[in-house]
């Protein structure tokens, strides 16, 4: 990264190549869940724990890269996004150091500002392409939550935000589907993954406000 932090290098044996010459066209971002980036990047370099990602963003903002781009990395699992069901062969992951349970820091927000500004260079990544990992498996992934700072992204033109609009919430499920969460998930996952991202807070069933935004997405980036 140009003008950026060095990135360390600590390369897991959990990768392989990139199913079928799939075209690397989404980012998946992830927090680690542990304590620590440390602890993080042990298990992701174990090859017992058969999981791995791209690259780890520690709290402070340093960044260690552990699967070369071109590689297939182990983060997403069992997952869909729009028509993609095979994630791992056609993104990059990204993990966190974060528990979920407090706000992302800002050196850390700025180190991975940084390395999706060249990810998506590199590979010609549209923002509507970057995704969390409860968006593409929702009820079973919770990551990056309801703490991360997505409009932050959207800002800086590096994933999109729709504007405040009124829907019909009986269209919900079929607009969702429509930008990209999978079709076989209950309204109810898809409506926390969605809340998650797009209206943090937010509680009890499917308003005119949550059909109103993913109208809006579904409109502008169909199939996610």
């Amino acid at each position: 990264m140009t003008g950026g932090p060095p990135i360390r290098q600590r390369p897991s044996p959990n990768c392989g190549a990139r199913r079928g010459g799939a075209q690397l066209d989404m980012i998946v971002l992830h927090y680690t869940a542990m304590e620590g980036a440390e602890a993080a990047m042990d298990r992701l370099c174990d090859p017992e724990a058969e999981v791995s990602a791209h690259y780890v963003i520690c709290a402070r903002g340093s960044i260690t890269q552990l699967v070369d781009e071109e590689m297939r990395a182990w983060h997403a699992g069992a997952g869909r996004w729009g028509d993609v069901e095979d994630v791992n062969s056609r993104s990059i992951g990204i993990e966190l150091d974060n528990l979920g349970t407090h706000p992302f820091s800002e050196p850390q927000m700025m180190a991975l500002e940084e390395l999706m500004r060249g990810i998506m260079a590199r590979w010609s990544i549209p923002p509507e392409r970057v995704i969390g990992h409860q968006d593409m498996a929702p009820a079973r992934k919770f990551d990056p939550g309801p703490r991360f700072d997505w409009q932050r992204l959207a800002r800086a033109g590096l994933s999109v935000w729709p504007e405040p609009a009124r829907g019909e919430p009986a269209r919900f499920r079929a607009d969702a589907a429509l930008f990209g969460y999978r079709a076989d998930a209950s309204e109810t996952a898809v409506l926390e993954a969605f809340r998650a991202r797009f209206r943090p807070g937010a509680t009890g069933e499917a308003d005119e406000a949550d059909a109103g935004l993913m109208r809006a997405l579904a409109e502008a980036y169909p199939h996610g």
